[in-house]
């Protein structure tokens, strides 16, 4: 199902060769720490992104794009979300060049098996599914793809690159997806490995990988692209394609990484120890925009007020932010003397509020913790609507 262009090589064209390298789209990925309607959008987010991929592409002059796998999240996609994926490509004309990865490895039934019995895969995008080379006329390249024919191996797919002929002349372009040995954090190299230094035992002038989600340089002439659109909390340097220029074949490319995703995400740690705590986490809170996915984690203690503040704070930034997901069971209630007076909470009410105080430090601290808020709270709404 690769494809061999028939027609002559341009020597002319060697000089210099700009391609765009990406990986990890995803699509079709379900976002289920999610609100759904939270999650939908997140999920059309990543359409949007290879559109603007496209376009970045057309912008840049480049002459082809290499995508180095889980082009989709899963195997079992809606056929729209097939046909969807390849419009969202239509705006870069030139070749893309692909190969599947772990999450949607090469079965021998397969969403890459579906695509092509839909007739949804236009003709200047080349799929490799077989490893052997792809000679591309325009860019003249000699494309080495190592495409996972299932979702885990325990054999390096990139070992055949060091004895594959090809023309002269012609840039080596390795284009892989898996773990490089050693590089990346532990427990990850256990499956799709790839030996550090296979580039350069290679001969390659360039390895494209895909799987690890964020941009890496690995050595000068092998890096992890990362996902063009973020799709976790961890800080990897996602969001980002990688701008590849070649001065012919066997000089270092040039590799400049350009931003391309939509939303930022990011973990936020609030402590609270003193009302101005308080204060400056409500401002923080209020400057979330649309276009921040917010994991945010408060500990420390508050006052009833405070505690007020902060829920009032989070409820109005859920408006306003693309996702805030909060998690405030670290964060102690400490009642003053003036909550407790302002709420009349004394004989019996005053007692509970007494225990569930108490109760926090407890191996039941969280429930204490909730119970204490949800009680605080109804009883300063009974003193509010009498005030009124």
């Amino acid at each position: 199902m690769s494809q061999s262009p028939a027609v002559p090589i341009d020597s002319a064209r060697l000089s210099v060769i700009k391609l765009l390298h990406t990986a990890d789209w995803q699509i079709g990925k379900l976002f289920g720490q999610f609100e759904p309607d939270e999650a939908a959008i997140l999920a059309e987010a990543r359409f949007t992104t290879i559109e603007r991929l496209a376009r970045l592409a057309t912008d840049q002059g480049v002459d082809a794009i290499l995508v180095a796998g889980d082009v989709f999240d899963a195997q079992g996609v809606a056929d729209k979300t097939i046909h969807r994926l390849f419009h969202a490509m239509a705006g870069f004309t030139g070749p893309w060049l692909m190969i599947p990865g772990n999450h949607d490895a090469g079965l021998a039934e397969s969403v890459w098996t579906r695509a092509f019995r839909l007739g949804a895969i236009p003709p200047n995008v080349t799929l490799c599914l077989k490893p052997e080379p792809l000679i591309v006329a325009a860019p003249a390249l000699a494309i080495l793809p190592a495409p996972l024919t299932q979702r885990i191996t325990h054999a390096d797919l990139t070992e055949w690159f060091a004895g594959a002929e090809t023309p002269a002349g012609l840039p080596r372009i390795g284009l892989a997806h898996g773990s490089v040995q050693g590089i990346l954090a532990d427990g990850i190299d256990s499956s799709n490995p790839i030996a550090a230094g296979r580039a350069v035992q290679a001969r390659l002038d360039y390895l494209a990988l895909g799987d690890w989600h964020g941009t890496k340089q690995v050595d000068e002439r092998c890096w992890y692209a990362g996902t063009p659109e973020t799709d976790r909390f961890k800080a990897n340097d996602s969001g980002q394609a990688l701008l590849v220029e070649l001065d012919g074949a066997g000089g270092p490319p040039r590799v400049t990484p350009i931003a391309c995703g939509q939303y930022r995400w990011q973990i936020e740690t609030l402590t609270l120890q003193v009302p101005s705590d308080v204060d400056q986490a409500v401002e923080r809170i209020a400057a979330y925009g649309p276009f921040d996915v917010v994991q945010l984690d408060v500990s420390g203690q508050t006052d009833l007020a405070g505690h007020r503040r902060l829920f009032e704070a989070i409820g109005k930034a859920r408006g306003k932010a693309r996702s805030l997901l909060a998690d405030l069971a670290a964060l102690r209630l400490e009642p003053t003397d003036d909550d407790i007076a302002d709420i009349q909470a004394d004989g019996y009410l005053g007692e509970v509020l007494a225990e569930l105080r108490a109760g926090q430090d407890g191996p039941d601290g969280e429930v204490a913790r909730d119970a204490l808020a949800l009680l605080a709270g109804l009883l300063d709404e009974r003193r509010a609507g009498a005030a009124r």
